[in-house]
């Protein structure tokens, strides 16, 4: 197997720390579980969207996935006025500990980085920004450009277009084992960044690499 030439990260819950959200739930008076069950029904509504053929702004259904979850929880504020106030919260969120410096050695090490997400550019330009790590990246990519959401193959074919390398001269870091699937079926390496010693379905296509922090990466890159 090739070195691949170039990293491409997946951005929500990858570099960025979605535990943050659950404070603006119990803010507006849900339980701060409901953070992780509102995600997983974003990502769930965005697939089946995508595969009908009516790709959909990550933010337009996190906006009416809370408008269904929220109600029962009897917020503090009128719904509208907690929607916003959690939305508002991608605007805050950092970056997990290990992503800085394992970005700054992956491009040291002369690898090209770029971000694939399946959210606004926008949350991800920010975020680097933060992390002052946005001069190492070359292209900060979101699906909304091709109109269809990951674990989609014509996804990653978007970045390996953007980047002018074939796909197999790709490496996806991701969390979500959903997303290296659809990357390895593409023809993608993958490095499943396993933070929580959680198991890897065994439905899924093994990843190429696991690794517990980023900044195993680059050792295992050479």
């Amino acid at each position: 197997m090739s070195q691949p030439s170039v990293v491409v990260f997946d951005v929500n819950e990858t570099l960025s720390d979605l535990s943050q959200l659950a404070a603006r739930f119990v803010d507006v008076g849900a339980p701060a579980s409901m953070a992780q069950l509102w995600f997983a029904a974003v990502l769930r509504d965005g697939f089946a969207v995508s595969v009908s053929g009516g790709a959909k702004p990550f933010a337009e259904i996190g906006e009416e996935n809370l408008r269904v979850l929220l109600p029962p929880a009897q917020p503090n504020r009128p719904v509208d006025d907690a929607v916003a106030h959690i939305m508002a919260g991608f605007a805050e969120l950092v970056v997990h500990p290990d992503i800085a410096p394992g970005v700054h050695r992956l491009h040291e090490d002369g690898l090209r980085l770029v971000t694939l997400s399946n959210g606004a550019r926008d949350v991800a330009e920010k975020l680097v920004a933060d992390a002052d790590i946005a001069d190492c990246f070359e292209h900060l990519l979101s699906v909304e450009d091709v109109g269809v959401w990951k674990p989609d193959r014509r996804a990653y074919e978007h970045a390996a277009t953007t980047c002018d390398v074939p796909l197999e001269e790709m490496l996806l870091v991701a969390v979500h084992p959903w997303d290296l699937d659809g990357a390895a079926k593409a023809g993608m390496q993958t490095a499943w960044l396993n933070r929580s010693e959680a198991h890897y379905p065994a439905v899924f296509t093994p990843p190429t690499h696991t690794i517990g922090s980023l900044e195993e990466l680059p050792e295992l890159l050479g």
